[in-house]
């Protein structure tokens, strides 16, 4: 398949500048892949569609205000410093606007408590800096930094995206970008599952810029997706293979859940315990092993979000299920409504 298959026109006024008033209450398009039936629920109602004995997988990655905005030494030029990943102590690869400006050689402060030399150029066009700072880097970065919105977001970050950029269980630090499936689960969801007698098992995927880096190439084969770093912990794989072994459904939160697990597959079909670094990319045709059910949002044309989206449930069935979708005014992106595959 090519880049032009997975392009669609979206209204602008179907994409969410804002959440959800409750999380719960997003709406919950249901995908049925065996019938091809499609439902139009409430995310409360997701509860109805998972079964003892099957298993949710969380990204339980944090986002971190990772937009500091600081001044170049000695002009005072204004200038944005997106950190995407820290490579050693105080080592980090970031973005930097206005690129033009900012060069090799450079020193950048941001407030009283940072500074950074600019030492290296990347390949993606970025920069690798060094940090100086007295104190703990997270600590500043916290106070300084603000939330890091995706670029079709078109306001600047508000109190509101401390918490609701951010899942109730975020809890290991390092995303750039929110998994945004879980955005829509409460701690009343996830209990009624757990009550159901469903398996919450936590993973984690640090989410970076790779997120919303837009294909460029027709040729799907040539796209190179961005590393991230994901941890798959030995009883978190034990309650997945013990899960499948039992015929339960393993149930993904987000396309990042996907990734990591679909990286980690054994030759019986089961996952392996692992940390490290991934570059996956999912797109038509793919056999899935691992994953059964997907709850995703709904993606932008021509991302690599979409292409796993419809590599999973058929590229016709999904664009039936986007067309409804803007008939029926959903609402799209990060802060929209949400899909459930099963």
């Amino acid at each position: 398949m090519k880049l032009s298959d997975f392009k669609y026109n979206l209204p602008e006024k179907l994409i969410a500048q804002y959440p959800a008033e409750k999380r719960d209450q997003s709406r919950l398009m249901v995908l049925h892949r065996d019938t091809q039936k499609i439902e139009d629920k409430i995310f409360a109602d997701i509860v109805d569609y998972i079964n003892p004995g099957d298993c949710l997988v969380i990204n339980e990655t944090k986002v971190f205000p990772a937009r500091l905005m600081g001044t170049k030494d000695k002009t005072e030029a204004k200038v944005e410093v997106f950190l995407l990943r820290e490579l050693e102590n105080g080592l980090w690869e970031v973005l930097v606007k206005p690129a033009r400006k900012v060069r090799v050689g450079n020193r950048l402060s941001i407030g009283d408590e940072l500074v950074c030399d600019v030492i290296d150029n990347t390949v993606s066009g970025g920069r690798v800096v060094r940090f100086r700072y007295e104190g703990d880097f997270f600590e500043i970065v916290e106070r300084l930094g603000q939330s890091p919105l995706p670029p079709y977001v078109k306001r600047e970050p508000e109190p509101i995206d401390k918490t609701r950029y951010q899942t109730v269980y975020a809890r290991v630090r390092g995303a750039v970008a929110a998994p945004t499936a879980g955005l829509h689960f409460t701690e009343e969801i996830l209990q009624k599952l757990r009550d159901k007698g469903v398996k919450i098992v936590p993973i984690v995927l640090h989410l970076g810029l790779g997120s919303f880096r837009p294909v460029m190439v027709e040729d799907l084969s040539r796209h190179k997706m961005d590393s991230e770093y994901y941890e798959i912990s030995e009883q978190a794989a034990e309650t997945i293979n013990q899960t499948i072994k039992e015929g339960g459904k393993v149930v993904a939160v987000g396309t990042s859940v996907v990734r990591a697990l679909e990286t980690q597959v054994t030759s019986e079909g089961l996952v392996k315990p692992e940390k490290g670094w991934t570059d996956k990319f999912i797109y038509p045709p793919y056999d899935f092993k691992i994953v059964d059910r997907l709850i995703t949002n709904f993606h932008l044309p021509g991302s690599t979000l979409l292409m796993l989206v419809c590599a999973f449930a058929d590229r016709d069935f999904i664009f039936k299920a986007y067309r409804r979708a803007i008939k029926e005014k959903y609402r799209f992106y990060s802060y929209g409504d949400a899909m459930l595959i099963l």
